[in-house]
C-alpha cells in the first residue's frame, strides 16, 4: 500500500495523548515503538496495520490536518474544534477523555464588587479569541482578546488585563494566582473529527474506524 493510500490519524501531543492511548488501543491502533521513545524526532508513525500510519502534531493543529486533509481522522478537543469552527471537520464521537471545562477567571478581590450582567466591555487574556468573542457578543459585550498561548494566569498579575479565558479542570492553578471563575462557558471534551471528504470518497473505510472507536469508548467506560 502507497503512503497516500493509506488512513491518516492525527493525535495530540501532551497530557490528552496518555488519556486517549488506551482508546487508540483498544480500536485496535498498536503504533511502532519509536512513538513511545521520548527521544525521537519522528512525527509520522507506522502501525500494526499496513493501512493505517499516526502522526503526532500540538493539539491545535490536528484541526488544521483534518480540516485540510492531511489527516483523514483525528482527536481534537471541544475547545479546539469550537475555535476553529471547521466545516470541512464532522465529529461523530464524543471519547469521554480529556474533560475540563472553559470558564471566565477574574482576580478574587473583584469578585465581591463585580457584575458580569453589567459589563459592556472587557479585555481579556485568552487562547481562544474566536470562542471568547463569540461568548460574550451573545450578551452584546464587546471583547477585547488579547492572544497568548499560555501563562494565562500572570497577565491580571502583571496589569495586561483584568479576567482571562481559559481551560479549568481542578481549578487548583487559578487558585494559587488568586483567580476565581466568575462564568462557566463550555465543558469540554476529545472528540473523534473526521474530514468530510474522506467520509464522503472513503465511506465504508471511515465508517469502520467510527464504529471501532464508539466500541472502544463503550469498552473503556464499562
Amino acid at each position: 500500500m502507497t503512503d497516500d493510500q493509506k488512513i491518516i490519524l492525527a493525535l495530540p501531543k501532551g497530557r490528552i495523548l496518555e488519556e486517549v492511548m488506551p482508546l487508540v488501543r483498544a480500536a485496535g491502533i498498536e503504533p511502532e515503538a519509536a512513538f513511545e521513545d521520548k527521544g525521537a524526532r519522528q512525527l509520522r508513525f507506522a502501525t500494526n496495520l499496513a493501512e493505517v500510519d499516526i502522526i503526532r502534531v500540538r493539539s491545535f493543529d490536528v484541526a488544521n490536518f483534518v480540516a485540510f486533509g492531511a489527516a483523514h481522522l483525528g482527536v481534537a478537543g471541544s475547545d479546539v474544534l469550537m475555535e476553529f469552527d471547521y466545516d470541512e471537520i464532522y465529529t461523530p464521537l464524543d471519547l469521554d477523555v480529556g474533560k475540563c471545562r472553559m470558564a471566565v477567571a477574574e482576580p478574587e478581590d473583584m469578585v465581591a464588587d463585580d457584575d458580569p450582567s453589567r459589563w459592556s466591555h472587557v479585555r481579556v487574556a485568552t487562547k481562544y479569541p474566536g470562542i471568547t468573542r463569540r461568548h460574550f457578543a451573545r450578551r452584546g459585550v464587546q471583547a477585547e482578546c488579547i492572544k497568548l498561548n499560555g501563562a494565562m494566569e500572570l497577565a491580571p498579575k502583571l496589569g495586561l488585563c483584568r479576567r482571562i479565558v481559559d481551560l479549568v479542570s481542578s481549578g487548583a492553578t487559578l487558585k494559587a494566582n488568586g483567580l476565581v471563575e466568575i462564568e462557566h462557558i463550555a465543558d469540554i471534551s476529545s472528540r473523534l473529527a473526521i474530514n468530510r471528504t474522506a467520509w464522503k470518497t472513503r465511506p465504508e473505510e471511515i465508517g469502520r474506524w467510527i464504529e471501532r472507536f464508539r466500541e472502544a469508548v463503550h469498552a473503556t467506560a464499562s
